[in-house]
């Protein structure tokens, strides 16, 4: 008798990260010889400004190398803390910030204190992909929110109210969007704050791509708009997209003290302390020179511009126009229930398979986020690419009859 190794439930149940597979399958195909457009990875294709790099540098040779605290140097959560004050007029204090590897890292740290088994977190919908996976791992219950993309993707606060009950105890909120781009207003993100502070929940707000809007303003959250709702709003943000620091991996939350030393404990045990060169590179990024950035949003800008106005040219696409990150996440449902080459295109997941197999365009399927109807490309890459992949694109879904 063959004895299997047994594995946890919750692994068996575990669905890998579909955006970081997809990525993977068209990084294999292209070093296998394929002409891949990936227009499916959340990476900016701009190089890690230098002075930073320099930091880093310094660091090194400065022998920096060593264990640092489990939260983070304080040199850095000062920054953090001063980005903060300086992007939202919010004061926090050092013991309410935990640096943590990759803003990933602080998310799933953030569930793991917060939510026992049982409880609920509410999601919109669409979501970023590992949300539901991060709740599940602590014990607790994602429920969907809807959302209409003819509202901009906005939240019906009346749809978010019935479904708050005695085991609510998150909702989480990404704004600027990972898929859509969509932004929330500030009068959404005021009732969201009014409503966590009436009915007694948190709302984790993930604000990685803050400083990454197109309307001019400055990054907005919860806690921004509503600061008497402040010991009920987590924010999880990182270097990774303002700062094309995807491979540094840091990533921090800020909030209520008694959540952050939670999540601290549970990041000792894990992973203990952030990398220690990484988080002078941080520190470098967030406290320098911000030039980098606005040159950075505005070739987003331009690239965004470009790709709507090119996918709403073609037949059978609708798309709205984001207002930050970059991403857009076209409606392409008018292709389901067609067949080319072979193909029989029941769903996103199909189509997505179909225009990396026939078109060598990688792009992510809308199921991974929630909502069927739709399939995500980043422009996080040079125009030529987002012209080559949009050309091929047109081509592939002509062929689908």
């Amino acid at each position: 008798m063959s004895w299997t190794t047994p594995l946890a439930q919750r692994v068996v149940n575990l669905k890998p990260s579909p955006t970081l597979a997809v990525d993977a399958k068209a990084k294999a195909l292209k070093a296998q010889g394929a002409d891949i457009i990936n227009l499916s990875a959340g990476e900016p294709d701009f190089d890690t400004p230098d002075h930073i790099k320099e930091a880093a540098i310094k660091a090194i040779k400065d022998g920096f190398t060593k264990y640092t605290p489990v939260a983070g140097i304080l040199e850095l959560r000062q920054a953090i803390i001063d980005k903060l004050k300086r992007d939202y007029n919010v004061g926090y204090e050092p013991d309410q910030i935990v640096v943590s590897t990759g803003g990933k890292q602080g998310l799933y740290n953030c569930l793991q204190a917060i939510v026992d088994p049982g409880t609920e977190v509410i999601i919109p919908v669409p979501y970023w992909v590992s949300y539901p996976a991060m709740v599940e791992l602590a014990g607790g219950r994602p429920v969907l929110l809807s959302s209409r993309p003819e509202k901009d993707f906005d939240i019906d606060l009346d749809e978010l109210s019935s479904l708050i009950n005695d085991k609510t105890r998150a909702l989480i909120i990404n704004s600027p969007s990972n898929p859509t781009g969509a932004v929330y207003s500030a009068d959404t993100l005021k009732a969201l704050a009014q409503m966590a502070v009436e009915k007694g929940f948190y709302i984790i707000s993930d604000d990685i791509y803050d400083e990454i809007r197109f309307d001019g303003k400055s990054p907005e959250n919860p806690v921004s708009v509503f600061p008497e709702a402040k010991e009920h709003i987590i924010v999880a943000n990182g270097v990774s997209k303002t700062y094309a620091m995807t491979g540094w991996r840091i990533g921090y939350l800020a909030g209520p003290q008694p959540v952050i030393k939670a999540a601290t404990k549970i990041q000792s045990q894990s992973t203990s302390n952030p990398n220690s060169i990484a988080q002078k590179a941080a520190l470098a990024a967030l406290a320098g020179p911000q030039e980098c950035v606005k040159e950075m949003v505005k070739a987003f800008k331009e690239r965004r511009d470009y790709i709507v106005e090119r996918l709403n040219n073609i037949k059978g696409i609708k798309c709205n126009m984001p207002q930050g990150a970059f991403y857009v996440f076209p409606d392409v449902s008018s292709f389901f229930n067609k067949s080319a080459d072979g193909f029989e295109i029941k769903g996103s997941l199909d189509l997505a398979d179909y225009l990396l197999e026939k078109a060598k365009v990688a792009c992510v399927p809308g199921i991974a986020f929630g909502d069927d109807r739709f399939i995500r490309f980043s422009y996080a890459t040079d125009k030529a690419q987002i012209n080559e992949g949009l050309n091929r694109l047109e081509e592939a879904l002509e062929r689908l009859s």
